[in-house]
């Protein structure tokens, strides 16, 4: 009977071990890119933008930071033209920084990007939701604070 029970606590603790270090299933967890905010928009002109709500609070012990939106995927990379953006890199602070400051959750919309190359809409939204075709990461120069795949996908069309 003893040993069911180191057996059973030892499970518990293992799935409890899991869950925090993935974060899931904890109510107290907070996302520092809030992904069901974040998307990948492909615009009536064909242009791909990129938006996402960052929750300042979770920053709060650091002033600046960068954001870096990767693209993981060739086709998309080709058609985009580049490989990774900087957010901020024309922004007035530090050429390169986004202060944390302000209210407590920051919307970032990124200026669209035209489309060198033309893909299916469902082609888009398939790299982008099941392929993880972008990442965004939010760091300085000391740290990275948090990276997250983008996952959601929208379209004017």
């Amino acid at each position: 009977m003893r040993r069911r029970i180191k057996v059973f606590l030892l499970i518990v603790g293992l799935m409890f071990i899991g869950t925090t270090l993935t974060g899931c299933g904890l109510p107290l967890t907070e996302e520092l890119i809030v992904n069901r905010y974040a998307d990948a928009l492909l615009t009536k002109n064909n242009e791909l933008q990129f938006r996402f709500r960052i929750n300042n609070e979770i920053l709060d012990r650091h002033e600046l930071y960068k954001v870096r939106v990767t693209i993981h995927n060739d086709q998309l990379a080709a058609a985009i033209g580049k490989r990774e953006i900087i957010y901020g890199e024309d922004q007035v602070l530090n050429g390169e920084y986004l202060e944390v400051k302000g209210k407590s959750e920051k919307y970032i919309f990124m200026d669209p990007l035209p489309l060198k190359e033309d893909l299916h809409i469902h082609d888009l939204k398939n790299m982008i939701e099941k392929n993880q075709a972008v990442s965004i990461e939010i760091y300085n120069n000391q740290e990275v604070f948090g990276r997250v795949f983008l996952t959601n996908f929208s379209s004017e069309l």
